[in-house]
């Protein structure tokens, strides 16, 4: 039984890219791919819709992309520190991606995180089709990943934190014991217990007590 669950967003939060926007730099969809990025972040655009619509256009990037791209990707400040520090008393991390699991999968294992989740990009002849493949990681599917956690580490609804920064980390916020908005947009910064504006996820150890 861990003693707590800290649950993680991941673009713009555990890292400082989103992800879907290096890929579409790829592919020659960067800037418009970015632009409805911003509108479903700020809650203006259905998460679900708006993922389909900028998936469509990686269609025929090869699949090497994840190769290429995953150097591009770097960790927020102070991410190792608050997966060490939360770990180290006896807690678990995990994230929850509305990314793709081929380019957060890395991620993951180079921090040790105890559990994370993610869309999976469909293939076909080594290339992108423009489509997803299994269930699509949205606002209800990041709650119900923060619920499954919670019972598979059996620590209790109120020992569990949300950290997050776009609209659709608003229902996995709400179902945690304490949500944090980590340089986030208006809409979810109204919302949280704490909102931390510095870019330094290991300003949360402090929040959590682990750090003075």
């Amino acid at each position: 039984m861990a003693s707590m669950l800290v649950v993680l967003d991941v673009d713009s939060t555990l890292i400082e890219q989103e992800a879907i926007e290096l890929l579409a730099d790829e592919a020659g969809s960067g800037a418009q791919v970015a632009a409805v990025t911003a509108r479903a972040m700020a809650g203006e655009l259905d998460f679900a819709t708006s993922l389909a619509e900028r998936v469509a256009t990686l269609a025929g990037l090869d699949e090497a992309v994840f190769t290429r791209v995953a150097p591009r990707i770097t960790l927020t400040p102070g991410a190792r520190e608050l997966v060490a520090g939360v770990q180290a008393a006896g807690g678990c991390v995990a994230v929850v991606s509305g990314g793709f699991h081929e380019l957060l999968d890395p991620v993951a294992a180079d921090l040790g995180l105890d559990a994370h989740r993610a869309n999976r990009l469909e293939l076909a002849d080594a290339r992108l089709t423009g489509r997803t493949t299994g269930p699509v990681i949205d606002a209800a599917a990041k709650a119900a990943a923060l619920h499954e956690w919670a019972l598979r580490f059996g620590v209790p609804l109120s020992r569990t934190v949300a950290v997050g920064d776009g609209a659709n980390d608003l229902a996995m916020m709400a179902a945690a014991g304490l949500s944090i908005a980590f340089d986030a947009k208006t809409v979810v910064r109204a919302q949280a217990h704490v909102s931390l504006p510095q870019r330094d996820l290991s300003a949360v150890l402090a929040v959590l007590g682990l750090r003075g």
